[in-house]
């Protein structure tokens, strides 16, 4: 029986784990070489090279390759280098997505607090010009929760009055605050996308 060259072997051939270990030794160092020139990475075409003699040798009963075994482990170490440069590639394009989305949310966010706070400064200003005991009610019903029977109980009115001076205390404050209306659907916009 006439013994193939390494070259001539098929994979399917490999019966002992010597003469797979030839075929290891012949070409590991060729294919480390070919797979750091695609992936500019030695410690990643070793890998890839490893990876590749694994494979081989756990699947050698499904594999069977006739012809030249080195045009299969290069095109093997080929796509296998190739697939990992594609993954590095879909790795980073979802960095660079996620981290501009959170620049942008942080961005957002900023901008909402400086919007935020430039609409308390105004409310408050508006706040102050109205009459004390409307200012007193409206007070009591947005900050305190108050129904308009308890805060009448509390300040000794009839709910009427109540009524009377909240509707003139929210007229006031939208004709104060009237260049802040889109300002303010917009903050409220923008604070809702960012929950």
């Amino acid at each position: 029986m006439v013994a193939l060259s390494i070259d001539e072997r098929s994979i399917s051939g490999f019966s002992t784990e010597d003469e797979f270990e030839q075929v290891f030794r012949a070409y590991f160092k060729s294919l480390h070489a070919y797979a750091c020139t695609i992936t500019r990475d030695p410690v990643v075409g070793e890998e890839i090279v490893q990876n590749i003699f694994v494979k081989l040798w756990e699947k050698r009963e499904e594999i069977e390759i006739r012809g030249n075994v080195s045009v299969y482990l290069y095109r093997a170490v080929h796509n296998e280098s190739l697939n990992h440069l594609k993954h590095l590639k879909v790795r980073a394009a979802y960095q660079t997505h996620t981290m501009r989305r959170h620049t942008l949310n942080d961005q957002e966010k900023a901008s909402g607090k400086v919007m935020l706070g430039e609409l308390e400064q105004k409310l408050e200003a508006a706040l102050r010009e109205l009459p004390e005991q409307c200012r007193t009610i409206f007070q009591l019903s947005r900050y305190e929760d108050l129904k308009y029977r308890e805060i009448a109980d509390k300040l000794d009115l009839s709910i009427k009055t109540v009524e009377n001076q909240m509707g003139k205390a929210l007229r006031l404050l939208r004709l104060k605050l009237v260049d802040f209306l889109p300002f303010f659907l917009l903050l409220l916009h923008s604070l809702y996308n960012l929950m």
